[in-house]
């Protein structure tokens, strides 16, 4: 005799055992660490990169991470979205370690301030650091010329107890300079790095490589890929603000985070190049708009384009001068086709064009060059546009007009007949009811003088074969 449960009871053992694995498969999961999160960088410091790394590192803190690896490959790039980096890892709640890799990387200009903040510095092999001069106003390394006697080779200043004894002739440039290393010495100096040659770097642009940044107790390590990193690391302390915490990243998992679309949308906007590109499309879908009103998608594509534009060049430093030169362009043009002057006017809208164009963007910046080609062809296609495309509208304008109402006037025909005082003429082809101020004969030449209604007012047409 066989015992069968009630469906009952079969039903709710089945969705107790359910839940129960289910709890376990949580506890399990509660059980084991957060994994370590791997921030890559392969670009120039920019607004992007600046909001990728500052998000991961706070998502970082809330999912209790144990460590935060920002692996780095850059030029350098903006100082303000560095400053933001480095201020997010001082403040951070979670260790960080700066890895430049993979081997053939770089961290020159920005990328050797970010390293010098963290926590953990590492570096894999064949990777370079240095050339830390700010380049934002185009500055070179500042050297002291030495008094007339001495030898002519330049003396660098290389300490703090050796600033230069003649400042510089830029004062602007001293003090850019003079910030910048003074800012790298502290993070020096909180991090027990070695803060002389990181001045060095500021001052004379000079740069090491992995095994020399090790010897000269720059950086705290050297590792092939992230999981030699986390071995090698496995048992340093390090300092936050809530004290000192003991890594343990010894065979710790990994999770390399990808950027989101907000900063993906972020990084091509903030682009030089293409936030040149949208405010040319914006101002040319502007111009169709008002030259031809009421069709609406270019006017409506021209508004968002020079509102990305804007917002791009709010997050980038804008040459206030080179936007202008490149409206003063756009006038110019303009101008060209409204008063055609020979040419002088399109080709000083050309030179001023291209002069903007490589003056709205700092070239010696890292990544925020805007190529020469792209500025050559953008010139040649405003002008091709406004000039050939406008001229051909402004031909148009002139042409007699063809049909409507408006071509009636000054059009010729001949009078078909006069009843009881009642004229009916034939113009292109078409019989209408004609009426003049002289007399109409059948027959008679006949031209349009103005409409009224449905008749024409006509004279009679002393030169018809005209």
């Amino acid at each position: 005799m066989r015992f069968e449960a009630h469906p009952i009871i079969r039903s709710v053992a089945q969705a107790l055992a359910a839940l129960w694995l289910v709890w376990a498969a949580l506890a399990v999961q509660a059980a084991q660490p957060a994994p370590v999160r791997v921030l890559e960088v392969q670009d120039a410091i920019g607004p992007a990169s600046a909001d990728f790394i500052v998000r991961g590192i706070a998502q970082a803190a809330e999912a209790g991470a144990p460590l935060v690896v920002i692996q780095l490959d850059t030029p350098g790039g903006l100082d303000s979205s560095m400053r933001l980096i480095i201020q997010a890892i001082l403040a951070s709640r979670v260790p960080v370690a700066v890895f430049v890799a993979p081997e053939g990387a770089r961290a020159a200009s920005a990328g050797t301030y970010i390293l010098y903040a963290a926590q953990i510095a590492a570096m894999a092999p064949a990777t370079t650091l240095g050339a830390a001069t700010p380049v934002a106003l185009g500055m070179p390394g500042i050297e002291r010329k030495p008094p007339a006697g001495e030898g002519s080779a330049p003396v660098p200043a290389s300490g703090a107890a050796s600033m230069p004894a003649a400042g510089p002739p830029d004062a602007m440039k001293a003090k850019q300079v003079h910030d910048a290393a003074a800012f790298i010495r502290g993070l020096a100096q909180q991090r027990g790095r070695n803060a002389e040659w990181a001045e060095r770097a500021v001052r004379e642009a000079v740069s090491l490589t992995a095994s020399e940044a090790l010897r000269d107790k720059v950086i705290d390590v050297i590792a092939d890929d992230v999981p030699q990193l986390l071995e090698r690391i496995d048992g340093r302390s390090v300092k936050l603000h809530g004290g000192t915490v003991t890594l343990a990243t010894r065979g710790a998992a990994v999770e390399v985070v990808q950027p989101d679309w907000r900063q993906r949308l972020l990084s091509v906007i903030a682009n030089p190049s293409f936030a040149l590109v949208l405010m040319m499309i914006g101002i040319y879908g502007l111009i169709f708009e008002f030259s031809s009103p009421g069709f609406g998608l270019p006017g409506t594509v021209g508004a968002i384009c020079l509102l990305l534009a804007a917002f791009a060049l709010q997050l980038l430093p804008v040459n206030y001068a080179g936007l202008a030169l490149i409206l003063l362009g756009m006038a110019l043009f303009a101008a060209e086709l409204l008063s055609p002057s020979f040419g002088v006017l399109g080709v000083g809208g050309v030179v001023a064009f291209i002069a903007g164009g490589l003056l709205l963007f700092d070239r010696d910046v890292p990544g925020l060059g805007v190529p020469l080609a792209l500025i050559l062809g953008l010139a040649a296609s405003s002008a091709a546009v406004v000039l050939l495309g406008g001229g051909l509208a402004l031909k148009a304008r002139t042409r007699p007009v063809v049909s409507g109402r408006e071509e009636m006037i000054g059009a010729r025909g001949r009078v078909l007949a006069v009843d009881a005082g009642t004229a009916w003429g034939e113009v292109h082809g078409e019989r209408w009811k004609v009426r003049s101020a002289l007399a109409l004969q059948p027959g008679q030449a006949l031209r349009v003088t103005a409409l009224d209604g449905l008749t024409l007012l006509v004279e009679p047409d002393d030169n018809p074969n005209i």
